[in-house]
């Protein structure tokens, strides 16, 4: 999918032979037991507070890792392979979908999320080198060989929701907005510490990285300034960032809002200590 966009004689097409399975749960060994309603009901009060208070512009997302072994909600799997931030972007906007690693089509998120091996092509950096993102080989391959991934084939599925219509626990929260909305994520999940928090970025495979995979394992917040391929590869406004949040630091980031909410926000967008202008 990569080439087909690269492609500068336009030669390559990709062309879907077998239609998609619409849903995949009819291969579960066990049952899928949805959340109950009132795991329900705290996740949309999430979402309700993060819009409102926020005033976001699309809908927080529900990230799911499947494990191996793990049963599979019914959800709709997309008809053509998508790439991971593809789906992230989508469920901004209100679609939920499931996908195998048969239906990821960047093999780098699929690797990085345990659903894969790295192709040789981008284990050796060349891949990169080609699409001008870095000078030599050596860089590309240094960048690979550092980046953290989970274990090979520890995931089977990664599900990706509107978080006020989450059928399953989600393991993070992502947010996409501009950035003055993570500067008030970021108060309110230090409200009560005024602890100055570090993020790891680094603008290559950020949405499987950095909005992802590192709130996942460290089990800490971490933003993202979006990378070459979520940004070529959707309506992504350049104004727009990304944040991650583990489940777990939700309860804490959602009071810190509350509170935000009904003084320094407002007062901060009314500019209310913009001095007259003569």
């Amino acid at each position: 999918m990569t080439c087909v966009g690269k492609c500068p004689q336009g030669a390559i097409e990709i062309h879907q032979g077998e239609p998609a399975e619409r849903y995949l749960d009819k291969h579960n060994k066990s049952p899928f037991i949805s959340l109950s309603e009132e795991e329900a009901l705290i996740y949309a009060g999430y979402a309700a507070r993060l819009e409102e208070t926020l005033m976001l512009r699309s809908r927080p997302v529900a990230v799911s890792l499947i494990r191996k072994g793990e049963p599979l909600p019914h959800i709709p799997v997309p008809r053509v392979k998508l790439r991971y931030c593809q789906a992230l972007i989508m469920a901004r906007r209100g679609i939920s979908t499931l996908m195998t690693a048969s239906s990821h089509s960047c093999p780098d998120g699929a690797s990085i999320l345990g659903m894969g091996k790295v192709p040789r092509k981008l284990a050796t950096g060349e891949i990169y080198v080609q699409l001008g993102k870095l000078a030599t080989r050596e860089a590309a391959e240094k960048m690979v060989a550092e980046r953290p991934a989970l274990p090979e084939e520890s995931i089977c599925a990664t599900l990706l929701t509107p978080l006020d219509k989450a059928v399953m626990k989600p393991d993070v929260i992502a947010v996409i907005a501009p950035p003055e909305t993570m500067m008030w994520l970021c108060m309110a999940s230090t409200y009560y510490t005024g602890k100055r928090p570090s993020f790891e970025m680094s603008s290559y495979n950020a949405q499987c990285i950095e909005t992802t995979l590192i709130p996942y394992t460290t089990g800490e917040m971490n933003t993202s300034l979006g990378c070459y391929g979520c940004r070529a590869i959707s309506d992504l406004g350049e104004e727009m960032m990304f944040m991650g949040i583990p489940l777990e630091k939700m309860p804490t980031v959602i009071e810190g809002l509350r509170h935000l909410g009904k003084k320094a926000i407002r007062d901060c967008r009314a500019k209310v200590y913009l001095p007259p202008l003569i």
